[in-house]
């Protein structure tokens, strides 16, 4: 029983139920693809079994419980980051259902893993004068500098995500009376997001330094291919050394390209930019999920504070008058 290869499977899921039947972005698909290769290489080391000879039986959910510890211990990644592999591979092991009925008692035990509860921390942010820092930067006397700083600036005034930035085509940057950028963000959905007149005059010189004959990347690498996600977060992190050095409170900041998405956010609603239009900026698919730029204002939660007059006279501290309520009061 479950003695078949899973390769089949594998390609199956690739080829025809991501790409073709569910049809879904490219950096989705690299997500799964990576989630699959992690667990083939984890199986191999654990059992000495070629990734091309696995077996339905060898992917059980103890081993699959045991590839997510693995992820969360030794590799250090956070329970988001589990979670996404356990979608992952719950997502292949529904097709698997579908593809061989009889090997759905394996099936059923592998999609029972629960997803694990994260902590819901507020997120973090770049104020404004670190943000300047940031984009004062690059050294534009080079031609690295310049393409650092375009990009910067276009993910500051954006609220991009990575992903959108690396795939930036030139095309995709409309000039006129009115300036936009179009990008195209999760579940395909495609948003217009306008630009400042200094991003605009950032972005028509840096255009017009590639020229005509070079690839149609907005931000390409030396080699004039995509940047890669390791790449941007390189260059990120060489302008926040350079930063740094006139700006001190960015070396106790963990700062990524997703940071600076959150203070494009957190500018927006200190602004006094509403909510809804925050959420259709940042391309969320529910409002729900811009709410968290809500809980994480605190001087908006201080000058709410401001306005509710304290309680005056003494707090009384509650005393049960039963030995049982007593106990439960200790807890």
């Amino acid at each position: 029983m479950y003695s078949q290869s899973i390769a089949p499977h594998v390609q199956a899921f690739f080829a025809d139920y991501l790409c073709q039947q569910r049809r879904l972005s490219p950096q989705t698909i690299i997500s799964c693809r990576d989630t699959f290769r992690l667990l083939l290489t984890f199986l191999r080391d654990q059992t000495g079994v070629e990734p091309s000879a696995v077996r339905l039986a060898d992917l059980d959910a103890p081993m699959v419980l045991r590839f997510l510890n693995y992820l969360e211990q030794d590799r250090g990644n956070s329970v988001r980051s589990r979670n996404i592999r356990l979608s992952a591979i719950r997502s292949f092991f529904r097709l698997v259902a579908l593809r061989d009925p009889d090997s759905l008692g394996i099936v059923t035990r592998v999609l029972a893993i629960p997803m694990k509860r994260e902590d819901q921390k507020l997120i973090g942010y770049l104020t404004r004068p670190e943000i300047q820092a940031l984009l004062a930067a690059p050294d534009q006397s080079k031609w690295v500098g310049r393409r650092d700083h375009a990009l910067l600036l276009t993910l500051y005034n954006s609220g991009a995500r990575v992903s959108e930035i690396t795939i930036l085509k030139r095309d995709q940057v409309c000039f006129g009376e009115s300036t936009f950028l179009q990008l195209f963000g999760k579940g395909r959905k495609e948003r217009t997001i306008p630009l400042w007149a200094e991003t605009v005059q950032v972005l028509r010189a840096w255009f017009h330094e590639l020229g005509e004959h070079t690839p149609n990347i907005a931000f390409p690498s030396i080699r004039g291919k995509s940047l890669s996600r390791d790449g941007v977060d390189y260059l990120l992190k060489r302008a926040v050394q350079r930063a740094a050095l006139t700006c001190a409170s960015l070396t106790t900041k963990k700062i990524s390209p997703h940071l600076v998405r959150h203070s494009t956010a957190m500018h927006l609603l200190q602004a006094g930019v509403d909510i809804a239009t925050i959420a259709l900026w940042l391309g969320h698919e529910s409002i729900e999920t811009t709410h968290m730029y809500l809980q994480a204002d605190l001087a908006m939660k201080e000058e709410a504070l401001g306005r509710l007059d304290p309680i005056e006279g003494e707090w009384q501290r509650f005393r049960a008058d039963d030995p049982l309520l007593d106990f439960l009061a200790s807890l």
